[in-house]
């Protein structure tokens, strides 16, 4: 590989680690001594398919030039920092010879605009074209559609692309428009109705003729940048669910807001990125995939932001105390659901064994129920603990967090770091 193509990696391959779809890692490990293999930091990251397996990603931009400025991203116009570009080839020869030696499985590309959304959504097509038809390459692609790209364009893309994504950003267009003047919810909304109404012609299409080719076959998804604006978890999971019903995305991603440019004003003055509430909202859209939740159970007008104490599933019991204790033995499975503890193959196992006798609490620890949790939600058999609301929410919640781990201390907070590995 050319020294020239290695230093371009360099630079793309870390201005690609704030999108958030695949996993970051940075280690640089070399073979010594003999050893196997080696550990290279060069944008190779892992994430996760719908079936659980773990794939990784060569992940890079084209180009880290920009012609916008986003007040919120470290590639924006006005920041001094190192650019370079590389052309539809050099990604093209880079992603196959990575595959070639088994380093990736996948490729992850997005890009900073430039000349126009249509001129890099149009290279970025290339070189999943070439790939796809050149090299006769099937690994996974996954492209970032440039907001503002002709929905002819966004078709291509997606006749070559396994997933697509338009990112959203910020959960309010009139905050997206105070840090990001040069986009509007027009540009980002049109590619994403493209791209869904292009899934579903295709699964139409497919009933008929078999051989159609596919169209995006993994779904489409975004990510919300959380904490560069006074947006509420209200607003932010109302706009995922909308997204989830109306868009049928795959996912949304979360990605705490990780102060790089400190000297705008129009950015919150914070010294670390919200992780915490990143984690919140990501176990708030588990429940609202997974287990039925409706947003306004969540979070709604009177409690308009996730308790970063405990989890959003241990608040909401908490602020709903009249609906327990449940009996295990005889309630519903929906309502089994709502008790902390409690996860959706639990429930399932508990619904099943019902059918064969009464449920002790022995028998629920064995199904995988967290018990220190669920003991204070349920009756059962022989089950002789307080309920929530003998000892009342408030005391059970000073309780319970007694019982939680004490967070580690962290190395290297935020996001890791792709190149400046100590």
């Amino acid at each position: 590989m050319k020294e020239e193509v290695i230093k371009k990696l360099e630079i793309l391959a870390g201005a690609a680690k704030y999108d958030v779809s695949c996993s970051s890692s940075g280690s640089n490990r070399s073979n010594t001594n003999k050893g196997i293999g080696n550990a290279a930091y060069c944008g190779i990251c892992h994430s996760f398919t719908e079936d659980g397996r773990c794939v990784s990603l060569l992940k890079v931009m084209m180009t880290n030039y920009c012609m916008y400025d986003c007040a919120y991203c470290a590639n924006r116009k006005s920041n001094d920092i190192e650019r370079t570009a590389l052309s539809v080839d050099e990604l093209t020869e880079l992603t196959i010879s990575f595959y070639r030696r088994n380093y990736i499985e996948g490729l992850f590309l997005s890009s900073g605009v430039v000349k126009s959304p249509d001129h890099t959504m149009s290279l970025m097509t290339r070189v999943a074209k070439n790939l796809r038809t050149l090299h006769n390459y099937n690994g996974y692609i996954h492209l970032k559609s440039i907001p503002g790209a002709s929905p002819e364009l966004i078709r291509q893309a997606g006749l070559y692309a396994d997933r697509l994504s338009v990112n959203i950003e910020i959960p309010t267009e009139a905050n997206l428009k105070l840090l990001a003047p040069e986009k509007d919810y027009t540009s980002i909304y049109t590619p994403m109705n493209s791209i869904h109404q292009g899934i579903l012609e295709n699964k139409e299409d497919t009933k008929k003729i078999r051989s159609i080719p596919k169209f995006v076959p993994a779904g489409q998804s975004t990510q919300l940048i959380i904490g560069a604006t006074p947006d509420t978890d209200n607003h932010i999971l109302s706009l995922a669910s909308n997204l989830y019903q109306h868009q049928q995305l795959k996912r949304v991603y979360y990605s705490g807001y990780i102060p790089i440019n400190t000297n705008d004003s129009r950015l919150p003055a914070i010294i670390t990125p919200p992780l915490v509430r990143e984690n919140r909202l990501y176990q708030s859209d588990w429940l609202i995939r997974f287990y039925s939740f409706k947003v306004d159970e969540i979070v709604n007008e009177k409690h308009p932001n996730l308790d970063l104490d405990i989890d959003p599933k241990l608040s909401y019991a908490l602020r709903n105390p009249w609906m327990f204790p449940i009996d295990i033995n005889k309630a519903p499975y929906e309502l089994i659901l709502r008790v902390p503890g409690i996860g959706v193959n639990s429930a399932r196992l508990i619904i099943a064994s019902r059918q064969f006798g009464k449920i002790n609490s022995y028998q629920l620890q064995k199904m995988g129920v967290v018990m220190k949790r669920a003991r204070y939600f349920i009756t059962c058999n022989e089950l002789s603990s307080p309920t929530v609301n003998e000892i009342k929410p408030e005391n059970l919640k000073l309780l319970l967090m007694k019982q939680l781990p004490k967070a580690k201390k962290v190395k290297y907070p935020g996001q890791l770091k792709l190149f400046d590995v100590a």
